[in-house]
Order: C-alpha cells, then sequence, then structure tokens
C-alpha cells in the first residue's frame, strides 16, 4: 500500500513539472494604441489663392457687414502635399464700402476672407485679403489692405459736362432768340442752357465698382495657418 501511495505522489509531481506555465498580465505592461499621430502642416503667411466670387458685389447696392462666397480655382502645393485644394470653400465679408461721389471721389470696396470650408467638411480660420482682381474691368488696387478701386473718371466727366454744356447753350441759344426774337435774348439763353447742361453732368455720380458672380481675384494669406493633414481628405471606407 505504501509502494502504491508514493508511486501516484510521484506520478502527480512529474505531471506538474511538465505542464506549461501560465502567464498573467502584469498591471504595469504598456498597451497598444490604434490611434496614430495625425500630420500637421502649415500654410505660410503670404500663400496666393486663385479665387472665383460665387456672387455678385457692387457698391451700388452693399453693405458693410455683407457676407462674401468664393472658391478656390487651383490647388495650392506644400511639400509635394495638397494643402488646398481647388473647389475649397472661402468665406469672407465686406468690411468698408464707398459709392464714387458726384463731383469727385472714386467708389471702393474692401472685403476680407475668414474662413475655408473644404470638401471634407473640416472649416480652418484664416486671415485673408484680396490682392489682385485680375477678372475685374476698370478697377485697381488702392492699398495693401485689399481696398478695389473704381478707374478715374474724371476725363470722361468732364468730357460729359462740355458735352451737356454745349448742347445746353445751343438749346438755350435758340430758345431765348426765339422768345425775345434778339440776339441779347439768345446770349442769355445761352449761357443758362450751358450752366444747366455742366451743373446736370456734375451731379450725376461717378461708376460703381461692380464685380459680377465669376470674377476671378487673388486672395494672399496674412499670417500662418495649421492644419490637421488627416482632415484634409475624405476618410475611405
Amino acid at each position: 500500500m505504501r509502494t502504491i501511495i508514493l508511486l501516484l505522489a510521484s506520478a502527480g509531481l512529474a505531471a506538474a513539472q511538465s505542464a506549461p506555465p501560465t502567464q498573467t498580465a502584469s498591471a504595469s505592461t504598456p498597451s497598444r494604441s490604434a490611434a496614430t499621430t495625425s500630420e500637421q502642416f502649415t500654410i505660410p503667411a503670404g500663400t496666393k489663392v486663385p479665387l472665383v466670387l460665387k456672387q455678385a458685389i457692387s457698391t451700388k447696392n452693399a453693405r458693410e457687414g455683407d457676407p462674401v462666397y468664393a472658391e478656390t480655382t487651383f490647388p495650392v502645393v506644400i511639400n509635394e502635399r495638397i494643402v488646398i485644394p481647388a473647389g475649397t470653400y472661402v468665406q469672407g465679408k465686406i468690411s468698408h464700402v464707398l459709392r464714387a461721389g458726384r463731383v469727385k471721389g472714386r467708389a471702393e470696396v474692401l472685403m476680407h476672407f475668414s474662413t475655408l470650408i473644404y470638401p471634407t467638411g473640416y472649416t480652418v480660420m484664416l486671415p485673408g485679403s484680396v490682392e489682385n482682381v485680375p477678372g475685374a474691368e476698370k478697377t485697381s488696387m488702392k492699398d495693401d489692405e485689399g481696398t478695389i478701386r473704381q478707374d478715374g473718371q474724371g476725363g470722361e466727366k468732364a468730357g460729359k459736362a462740355a458735352d451737356r454744356g454745349i448742347s445746353g447753350a445751343e438749346g438755350g441759344a435758340l430758345t431765348g432768340a426765339l422768345t425775345t426774337g434778339s440776339r441779347t435774348g439768345a446770349g442769355v439763353g445761352a449761357g443758362i442752357g450751358g450752366a444747366v447742361g455742366i451743373a446736370s453732368a456734375m451731379l450725376t455720380r461717378g461708376s460703381d465698382v461692380r464685380l459680377d458672380s465669376g470674377t476671378t481675384l487673388e486672395m494672399v494669406i496674412q499670417r500662418e495657418v495649421p492644419l490637421d493633414g488627416s482632415r484634409l481628405t475624405p476618410v475611405s471606407r
């Protein structure tokens, strides 16, 4: 009997020694994260972005605070990566509007851009201003701030005033002569008619700045804009 017990005990000890050791997770063992670090980009200050207006703007009816809607027409590439694709929406607002005067002063409009909206829905705040307006006729840039001004009309307006003055003088002379039947009456009528014609021309406002829908602009980004590279392109499913 004693021999049988010793044999069973020896067999159990051998089985315990041959069993593989059990591994337990240590609380200090670091876990692997599935999240990956997003790629960061920066749009440098001074970057120029071509745009096209999505609505018409005119100093005749525009007001300060009115929204401005545009869209990029060509991709912006930095370090072989497209950071602003064509078709990105750009939003801003009108900051200043001035209509042309009747005697002097040219029409002008100032707008600033504040938001990029990517095709993915990713939205980025930025400071942008107008650098150039190649798609608008008879306009020029007034200053570095981005003010768009109607080109000068002094000669054109003076010509209109002279033409109206001559027409008025001729009409006044005829009226004076018919009324009084004398040269004196014709002279007085000519003077009155000429003055009225010139006054009428001078009281007419100058041309407004008008940027039609589809007008091309060039925006310049005024300071660095950080971007999250992982949000620039659609997530594949």
